[in-house]
């Protein structure tokens, strides 16, 4: 019976995507001003870390989301690195996470030499579950000279981070709350989530820090890049500081005032950025059109189309559908793979991972039961010009 529906959904995908044999996950779109702006770029010999759209591409960032500062980076990962550096965390404290992740979020947390925690996901939302954070906390923690302390570790819980999966917005006003009883720093990775909206607010400008990426196969792409967001000007002003090696300004002198970081988006990178942005809200219409597309198609099939939360407006970067079982889901990707489509399942679960396996945890029921069933299904925007 799965096999025929496979077939189906093979067929349906196909349509949506005629010209393509192979039919990727998420591949770029380029229909505006790309090709003119990079060679303004090239032309400009403006070609690294300072140019005008630099500048621009910042600019629009916080036109386009609210947030006050928005500092450009070469990854999303370098971002939210420097946004854990921002907020005070120290080798050896701890930050709260979700196992349901891409491995940049716990990566960038070692890179501090902190220890990520994780707690369970939500299925209404797909990331951080704020009553399996707030049971967490009240069972694992206290407040002891201001600060949350890990019971069993004895270490520093310092901040939460929270990761708005596959563009869907948690509920991050009800986190926002718990982590401020609880004297803990809030940071959004908002990396998948360029354009989605939590009660008419853009993710990403809720925390004390947010975090964009541009990668090759997001909403909108820089090749490679990220974006820091914080609505605190002295902590955007230290962001954008340590992101260019921490120099102090000076006609011809080379003055370094502490440890910096070699993390400053090229310009030539900021140029395909800024022409990117020109479309987005086409192309998040479309998405999300794509997205109406595949929830009637599912319905028809009985099969569990994940459709945007509650008070959330999504920007559908991946879409996704749930299976009955890992069997099933395994089966579902070998078919769809070996016959061009190339769907994905999640993530394996960060508790999972070699290096964050002796990392604690809670109830991680949601998550690995996400895991075992979830497949994301291709969503370039189907539209070439």
């Amino acid at each position: 019976m799965m096999r025929d529906k496979t077939k189906k959904i093979v067929q349906f995908i196909r349509t949506i995507y005629p010209e393509k044999e192979i039919i990727p996950l998420h591949e770029p779109l380029f229909v505006g001003n790309e090709i003119k702006y990079l060679k303004e770029c090239i032309k400009s010999n403006f070609v690294s870390s300072v140019g005008p759209f630099v500048n621009q591409f910042e600019k629009k960032i916080e036109d386009y989301t609210g947030a006050k500062n928005a500092v450009v980076c070469v990854s999303g990962t370098n971002a939210l690195h420097i946004a854990l550096i921002l907020t005070g965390v120290e080798r050896g404290d701890e930050v709260i996470t979700q196992p349901l992740t891409f491995v940049a979020t716990t990566n960038a947390i070692a890179y501090c030499g902190a220890n990520p925690v994780f707690v369970d996901v939500s299925k209404k939302t797909l990331g951080m579950d704020p009553a399996k954070l707030e049971d967490f906390l009240l069972k694992n923690t206290s407040i002891i000279d201001g600060f949350c302390r890990n019971k069993i570790s004895k270490k520093r819980i310092k901040a939460c981070l929270p990761m708005h999966t596959f563009g869907h917005p948690v509920e991050i006003d009800a986190i926002m709350n718990i982590c401020s009883r609880f004297q803990i720093d809030l940071i959004e990775d908002a990396a998948e989530s360029l354009g989605s909206k939590f009660k008419d607010k853009h993710t990403g400008t809720f925390g004390k820090f947010g975090i964009l990426s541009f990668n090759g196969n997001k909403t909108v792409t820089t090749g490679g890049g990220g974006m820091i967001l914080t609505n605190d000007i002295i902590l955007g002003e230290k962001a954008k500081h340590l992101t260019t090696q921490a120099k102090k300004t000076h006609p011809w002198e080379y003055i370094h005032d502490e440890i910096g970081y070699n993390y400053r988006m090229p310009n030539i990178n900021a140029a395909l950025g800024c022409a990117q942005l020109e479309n987005i809200d086409s192309s998040i219409f479309k998405s999300r059109e794509l997205a109406d597309n595949y929830n009637e198609f599912f319905k028809s099939l009985d099969i569990s189309f994940f459709s945007e939360p509650e008070n959330s407006y999504s920007n559908y970067w991946l879409n996704a559908i749930f299976l009955n079982n890992r069997v099933e889901r395994d089966a579902f990707l070998t078919y769809t793979n070996e016959h061009g489509i190339r769907t994905r399942p999640a993530w394996r679960l960060m508790n999972k991972l070699t290096m964050f396996r002796q990392c604690m945890t809670g109830d991680l029921f949601n998550a690995t039961q996400i895991e075992d069933t979830l497949v994301n299904l291709p969503s370039s925007v189907p539209f070439t010009s």
